[in-house]
């Protein structure tokens, strides 16, 4: 429902209530009525318990206060311009029907606010959201495909309510892993391959190490962390130079891999930087003043028992060396000392041990530092794995990868790109693969198994879902394009003919857009915009199939293309969340 309506129901139903309980002496303050769309159509617009809600303190039997509420609600003030009747059904509940003016305002609103409609004004709260944030050891696979759809798209939606978003990529370029990366392209530099006597055990062995390692010999150059160019060495036993080059390498592939993705971020932390800086052994310090460390077996401890963790970990293994929560804790504590005191993790379900250590040694930190850190900083998304499907079959490896399907093997599979596909035609296929592949990893709840079905995406289709949406845009501009008119006329039509059991529906569902924002924001559900979108698209192809649109009558052409405008409008605004173009033929 539209806020400004909401509200004014609100207004008219809290009067009434004002009014019931001063004739009864009731002096209690009053609840907000709790306003809610009935299941069945049939019943009206707007549901509300109210007079259930009240019966039992004001000692009266619901359904009398229902009646008693539903007469003094007729009498108020702009009663007959909002509502045009008031029910009451079962054992209290209150049925409200709105007035064709009220269902018909959200028309004149898509076309006031255009882009802006269902958005709250920018305000000062900030939030930063953490996602993707890959280890530079090889290409972005579909775990990190769905972890970028889901903060990208959590991200434009909190934007639209008003918060200030700060995007960041959490770049892990230090530890072991990074140690790996660069044994595995020195052993492919020195000639060797995966299965060879002497290939390292831990070394990566996807076909990129060796493209790695021929570029380093070649003595390519690429752009680091930093911005520096990086040149390859060509030493193979200049292991610095082939881990800087190496880590360069990747991360510029990463980059490419989000481009083409659609995902852009604001900040690249640099894990290195925690020790270069001193943030880690800062934390460690803090940790040991305020008594939440012990040393044990040689090994530092951290007390997360304290903070309802099953077992105490370690911090400091006794080579010397940090384990990787360590480096996530003082991470943590630079996003709060940036002013982010609302931050949104997005990560594996896999990393759900991690929470525990991380929030337990922020706590410490906090209280060495009194920062006034809530327990449940940082917040986060786990998502579950992606299970990926071709031809019939699961497809498990990739040929660049070694091990894994990457995101840019999604995307060109799912845009149907071939060895053989034009130059010219290549843009719009990855535009296709890009828009299928963000809308499906978006369709369904985080923690959920999803699998992707790539036959799926290439469906041109209802069965399709991106396709069914994306085609429901372009056959209204297709229709508009037939009409030929001044789309200002659009805006001053008459809408009192919109009368239609069809047009009734979808006024409905375009009018829940704002409040599916608001609480899809307020529950990290960005799954919702998508199941939005397929329901005003099923909303739409059924009005089109039940009320012709371009008919000899003006004034109900006029209005059927003018809703049709305002859901075009609408679904534009909903893709536009999801980092999905609206294309207007296809």
């Amino acid at each position: 429902m539209l806020p400004a309506l909401k509200k004014q129901i609100i207004n008219l139903m809290q009067g009434a209530l004002s009014e019931l309980a001063s004739e009864r002496g009731i002096s209690e303050p009053l609840p907000l009525a709790h306003l809610e769309r009935p299941k069945v159509a049939e019943h009206g617009d707007i549901a509300t318990n109210i007079a259930m809600q009240l019966s039992k303190a004001w000692k009266v039997n619901p359904r009398d206060l229902a009646q008693e509420f539903v007469a003094k609600l007729a009498t108020q003030h702009n009663y007959s311009t909002l509502l045009a009747s008031a029910e009451v059904a079962g054992p209290g509940f209150i049925n409200l029907r709105l007035t064709q003016v009220a269902k018909t305002n959200v028309i004149n609103s898509i076309f006031t606010e255009a882009e802006s409609f269902g958005r709250q004004p920018v305000n000062d709260k900030k939030v930063l959201v953490e996602f993707v944030s890959a280890n530079p050891t090889g290409p972005l696979h579909v775990g990190h495909g769905r972890q970028a759809a889901l903060g990208d798209v959590l991200s434009s939606l909190l934007q639209t309510q008003g918060l200030q978003v700060h995007r960041e990529f959490y770049y892990n370029d230090a530890g072991v892993q990074i140690q790996n990366l660069a044994i595995s392209v020195q052993a492919r530099a020195k000639g060797l391959k995966p299965g060879d006597a002497e290939w390292p055990v831990l070394a990566y062995n996807g076909e990129y190490i060796a493209e790695i390692a021929r570029d380093y010999q070649s003595k390519l150059t690429v752009a680091a962390a930093d911005g520096q160019p990086v040149v390859g060495d060509g030493d193979v036993e200049n292991m610095e130079a082939i881990q800087r080059f190496a880590v360069a390498y990747l991360r510029r592939e990463q980059d490419m891999d989000l481009q083409s993705f659609g995902v852009k971020f604001d900040c690249y932390y640099l894990e290195s930087s925690l020790y270069t800086d001193g943030g880690v052994d800062s934390v460690v310090s803090d940790l040991r003043d305020v008594g939440k460390t012990y040393e044990s077996e040689g090994a530092l401890w951290l007390r997360t028992t304290d903070d309802g963790d099953d077992k105490d970990r370690v911090m400091r293994k006794s080579d010397g060396s940090y384990t990787y929560f360590v480096p996530d804790v003082a991470y943590h504590a630079s996003k709060w000392s940036r002013g982010f005191t609302h931050v949104i993790n997005i990560q594996g379900s896999d990393h759900h041990g991690t929470i525990a250590r991380v929030r337990s040694g922020i706590q410490g930190v906090a209280a060495k530092r009194q920062w006034n850190i809530p327990n449940d900083y940082p917040q986060y998304i786990l998502h579950k794995m992606v299970t990926v499907m071709k031809g019939g079959e699961e497809v498990k490896i990739s040929k660049r990868a070694g091990s894994y399907v990457t995101v840019r093997d999604l995307i060109e599979w799912s845009g149907g790109v071939t060895q053989t596909t034009p130059e010219t035609e290549l843009a719009d296929a990855i535009r296709r693969g890009r828009d299928a592949v963000r809308f499906f990893l978006i369709s369904r709840k985080a923690d959920t198994e999803f699998v992707f079905d790539v036959d799926l995406a290439l469906k041109q289709n209802e069965e399709n879902p991106v396709f069914y949406v994306q085609y429901a845009h372009a056959r209204i501009c297709s229709i508009l394009r037939q009409w030929a008119g001044d789309e200002k006329a659009l805006a001053k039509a008459s809408l009192t003919c919109l009368t239609s059991v069809a047009s009734d529906s979808l006024l409905r569902r375009l009018a829940e857009y704002p409040d599916l924002l608001t609480d899809a924001s307020k529950d990290m559900a960005p799954h919702a915009v998508a199941f939005y979108l397929r329901d005003l698209a099923s909303e739409f192809h059924s009005f089109y199939n039940a009320d012709r649109v371009l008919v000899d009558d003006e004034e109900i052409r006029l209005a059927r293309l003018a809703l049709l405008f305002a859901t075009k409008q609408v679904i534009a605004n909903g893709l536009g969340i999801l980092g999905v173009s609206a294309p207007n033929k296809m």
